[in-house]
């Protein structure tokens, strides 16, 4: 057997960095432009707060659960394909979601363009009304050209996914001769009889048959997706529906990410290259700039098409787009560099009392904890900013480019803060990591203050390449805590750990919070708030430092590792002693009580 042909570590590297850029590539075409889609559909701020709080909470569950279910059963591949097909599918579900009163078939279509009617986030917030001017080849013979019909956008709900089912109906007035028409459409019934006393002649009585036959298909398939919520109104009944499409596709779509990572390290662990591990995650920043700079150019250049009879409104290309991507990494997928150690499997809780120690390790050290109550908070304002950014660029006249290119820039300008701190200048400038993860706090609240007042779509782009000082600094930060606070054997569950707080229990907390704020105070107020309270935060942090005492860790394994040509002749004999030190003390006290116990 030829063990170089068997572990082929730089092709192992290979498929995983184009697993990771294409499936990130793939998420970044939905999830940053999904609650605008939301916000088209007609929910409101609140609405979208908790759809997206509750996605990062069952994340927080369901990530650890996952991971751990596919590597006590040994199916991670399996896990993994599964997970990229139902979300590709389920995905494609929040298509089929009817529009709420507050939004019509045109709002939707044209949902980004600055014109397009858009519901407010106010508590008086009022519904558009669609002015739909009839078509001339339906008017009565004998009328008048000049006909308009308006039709109450509050009672065409559910008519916007069959664009074209319903016809306007034509009254003729009975005394100057000009005809008007101002068709309700609030009961089927009534349609129904105005139908068939309003067409006279014969050569429109199949036609209003064929349209009253329609209506009623279209209603009762309405009234059967909506059979359980009718005692609500249409954007509760909406916000219902969104609840459970949105759960289920997270729980398609939360095993992937935890369990590909988990056996690509035990992959690297076991022909010991855990040190190629770190760069997985330069391949899924930029996939997810290319993503979504990608479909936002697509997007704001594109108008509703017809897809099998149906007007499509242009944002239904974000779903689409993913659930493609979702497919083509399947292929990779089958290929990705898994591994699983049979011996360890049959150690059972092995990673879920690596957990708990990691949590242990956390509460009992002063700077891990302060370092945890960052992430949450930090994490909230990501979230926050997350969501509501670009309903806040929309609101300034963008579109979905500004949107892909202010969140393409953000993700890139990631990309450039570990290499500069790969010189020794730069952090001997900036100090310990303490300081660094002050600063990416700092710089954080400034981006919240410079959101707040927006000028144009153009405008938030300088904010967005501060990504560098604010989550690069702030990831590098944790990053290195984790190294500070752990044993041998529980760096990474430390360090999802931090992740967790962050990502989902801080990121969940923080969309419940934007909601309720954006709904009551409006968006301005938003991001001030968060820049307040990080600010304050960061005064608060920067005491708690100066008071904590540092205590460094001694690393035993990295200390035995260390080669002693690599240790500079001008360290102090303190830097040089860890190890020699800690045996004499424990010598001495080993000693100090012999001889207590002699003198006893």
């Amino acid at each position: 057997m030829k063990r170089s042909k068997q572990w082929d570590i730089k092709s192992a590297m290979v498929l995983a960095g184009a697993f990771h850029f294409l499936y990130s590539c793939g998420r970044a075409c939905l999830m940053p432009f999904l609650t605008l889609y939301l916000r088209h559909l007609g929910l409101s701020a609140y609405m979208v707060g908790i759809v997206m709080g509750t996605q990062h909470l069952i994340c927080l569950i369901w990530h650890p659960l996952s991971s751990l279910l596919a590597r006590h059963h040994d199916k991670r591949r399996v896990v993994i394909i599964g997970s990229l097909v139902c979300s590709a599918g389920l995905g494609l579900a929040f298509l089929l979601l009817p529009p709420s009163g507050d939004a019509t078939g045109a709002s939707i279509c044209n949902s980004t363009s600055p014109l397009a009617p858009r519901p407010t986030t106010g508590p008086a917030s009022s519904h558009p009304v669609s002015h739909i001017t009839v078509p001339p080849q339906i008017a009565t013979p004998g009328a008048p050209s000049k006909l308009k019909q308006t039709v109450s956008a509050q009672h065409l709900t559910g008519m916007a996914t069959v664009g074209n089912a319903f016809t306007a109906i034509v009254q003729n007035s009975s005394g100057s001769g000009e005809a008007s028409a101002n068709v309700s459409v609030s009961s089927v019934e009534r349609r129904e009889n105005y139908t068939k006393g309003s067409v006279a002649p014969h050569s429109r009585a199949g036609r209003s048959r064929r349209h009253a036959e329609v209506m009623k298909e279209v209603t009762k398939a309405h009234n059967q997706s909506l059979g359980s919520l009718n005692g609500m109104d249409n954007q509760h009944q909406l916000f219902f529906l969104v609840l459970i499409v949105i759960g289920l596709w997270v729980m398609a779509s939360a095993p992937l990410e935890w369990t590909a990572d988990d056996g690509l390290y035990d992959y690297l662990d076991f022909v010991d290259a855990t040190d190629r591990h770190g760069r997985v995650w330069v391949w899924r920043l930029l996939g997810g700039a290319c993503g979504v700079f990608g479909v936002g150019l697509l997007v704001s250049n594109l108008d509703c098409f017809l897809f099998g009879g149906a007007r499509v409104p242009r944002a239904a290309v974000h779903f689409f787009s993913y659930a493609l991507l979702m497919l083509v990494v399947v292929p990779e997928a089958t290929f990705l560099p898994l591994y699983l150690n049979h011996k360890q499997v049959q150690q059972r809780g092995g990673r879920t009392n690596n957990g708990v120690k990691a949590l242990r390790l956390v509460r009992d050290d002063p700077r891990a904890l302060l370092c945890a109550v960052t992430a949450c908070l930090v994490g909230a304002a990501g979230a926050a900013v997350e969501d509501f950014l670009p309903w806040q660029i929309q609101d300034g006249g963008g579109s979905e480019l500004h949107v892909g290119a202010a969140l393409g820039l953000a993700l890139l300008s990631q990309v450039t803060f570990p290499p500069v701190l790969r010189s020794g200048r730069v952090v001997r400038l900036l100090g310990p990591h303490s300081r660094i993860l002050l600063l990416g706090t700092a710089a954080r609240a400034f981006q919240c203050l410079y959101y707040s007042f927006l000028g144009g779509p153009w405008a938030v782009l300088p904010a967005q390449a501060l990504d560098c000082l604010s989550m690069g600094a702030f990831w590098w930060a944790l990053e290195a805590q984790c190294e500070d606070v752990a044993t041998p054997g529980t760096e990474r569950a430390v360090r999802r750990v931090y992740q967790a707080l962050a990502l989902d229990l801080g990121a969940g907390l923080g969309s419940f919070a934007a909601g309720l704020v954006a709904e009551r105070f409006g968006m301005a107020v938003l991001f001030q708030g968060l820049a307040a309270g990080l600010g304050l935060w960061c005064v608060i942090l920067g005491l708690f430092q100066w008071k904590v005492p540092r205590q460094r860790r001694i690393n035993y394994s990295r200390l035995l590792a260390a080669d002693a040509s690599e240790v500079s002749d001008t360290e102090s004999e303190q830097e040089r002693d860890w190890l020699d030190k800690a045996i004499q003390e424990e010598n001495s006290k080993n000693s100090n009580n012999n001889r207590s116990n002699s003198r006893q």
